[in-house]
């Protein structure tokens, strides 16, 4: 049976926002980020990573530390009992330095080859599917997607709430302060499959 998703923006919306995470001691997991996983986990969401890292094709780092920094976030995340059920990044970006990764591409955000790529590997109800994120280009995604799109305040947020949103023709459904307001508003408007109990008001 096919399960509704959240695909959540890492960068901002699941971590501190440091520009380029070109160490794992710069990656520093954002407050309530375990509780909103264990919330979509109860509920029966699909809670998915989408990521644009175009650092690998910058040179910045290697793809290797891309994986490190998930791999620490997949052990952190169920020391909590919080469970990722698929991520999904893009290495890509043309003006790179790196010639493997610095091709076009249509996985990079807000181009849709991420979510596509999850379709393939779940069985998803996008009906019924969110995209939560700190940039509007987050927020295009969810357009170009056709899923329902969240604007987090954390990360880039707020900046772009303010300089970015008032012109874009890309409008959040709802603006939350961060990943686990996003995930209890969700739930609010939902309601799919088993009773939230979690700290829910």
């Amino acid at each position: 049976m096919k399960r509704p998703a959240v695909f959540i923006d890492r960068d901002g919306t699941i971590n501190e926002q440091m520009g380029y995470i070109n160490h794992i001691n710069r990656f520093i997991i954002l407050d309530g980020t375990a509780e909103a996983i264990r919330i979509l986990n109860r509920s029966q969401f699909l809670a998915i990573i989408v990521s644009n890292q175009s650092g690998v094709a910058r040179g910045y780092f290697p793809i290797e530390l891309v994986n490190e920094v998930h791999e620490y976030m997949i052990n952190f995340l169920k020391k909590e009992n919080a469970f990722i059920d698929g991520i999904y990044f893009c290495p890509h970006h043309r003006g790179g330095s790196v010639k493997e990764y610095s091709i076009p591409c249509n996985c990079r955000k807000p181009d849709t080859g991420l979510i596509s790529k999850a379709c393939e590997h779940l069985s998803i109800d996008m009906s019924r599917s969110y995209v939560i994120g700190d940039r509007i280009s987050d927020i295009e995604l969810s357009y170009r997607a056709n899923l329902k799109g969240i604007l987090v305040k954390t990360g880039y947020g707020l900046g772009d709430l303010k300089y970015l949103a008032p012109d874009s023709p890309f409008q959040p459904v709802h603006v939350a302060e961060d990943l686990l307001h996003a995930v209890r508003w969700i739930m609010k408007n939902e309601r799919p499959g088993t009773r939230l109990e979690e700290n829910e008001e």
